[in-house]
């Protein structure tokens, strides 16, 4: 049986590529320098994948999400393979990327990886309901209500997230997880890039005065 049911599509392909050939030096950079907490992130980055690509397959998702999505894998591969300088402003022990600051003590680098990645949830989810709604031939608007359950929706995939951080703190001799601060930072940031993805939804769909 095959994986699609019609032909993929040049960009399609291209996105596979693009997430293939840095998942691979990730891999190898593992090989060469093992660490237990970067091998448990890429496990669960490849189960995430298979996620995906079910996904697609399902809801035939768009690819501007397939490249958002393909983009934050890549994020998160460098943020924890990426050592900075010892001179450079980090908000942690490790001198990795996902510890940078971007704007001292204001804004870091793993904030906005948060905010990106969870906005790009809470858009799939919009998918997702507009999939559901076609199979009955209704069309949805994207409603106050409707936008809501969207952002819940990129909120409880983000707080997933943070179980899953939790319990590679739990299990692992050393992480780069961070404390409850972290934790509550990260979920503001999921915050706000679900209602940036839902705001922009709510307002590009709307339709035209007078319609």
């Amino acid at each position: 049986m095959p994986l699609f049911h019609r032909p993929l599509k040049p960009s399609e392909y291209a996105v596979g590529v693009f997430t293939a050939a840095y998942l691979g030096a990730s891999l190898v950079r593992l090989i060469c320098s093992p660490n237990a907490e970067f091998a448990f992130y890429l496990t669960v980055t490849l189960l995430l994948l298979g996620a995906v690509v079910a996904l697609h397959r399902k809801i035939d998702l768009h690819i501007g999400a397939l490249w958002g999505l393909a983009v934050w894998g890549l994020l998160h591969m460098a943020g924890g393979l990426v050592y900075l300088p010892v001179d450079w402003p980090i908000g942690g022990e490790t001198h990795v990327l996902y510890n940078l600051w971007l704007i001292e003590d204001r804004l870091k680098y793993d904030q906005v990886v948060h905010a990106f990645g969870f906005g790009l949830v809470t858009w799939i989810a919009w998918q997702g309901l507009t999939y559901a709604f076609a199979q009955h031939g209704v069309r949805p608007r994207p409603t106050l209500g409707l936008m809501t359950l969207c952002v819940c929706v990129g909120m409880g995939a983000g707080a997933l997230n943070e179980v899953v951080e939790f319990a590679a703190f739990q299990t692992l001799p050393e992480t780069n997880v961070g404390e409850y601060e972290n934790t509550g930072w990260d979920l503001v940031s999921n915050l706000v890039g679900s209602l940036i993805a839902a705001t922009v939804i709510y307002l590009r769909r709307q339709p035209e005065v007078g319609k």
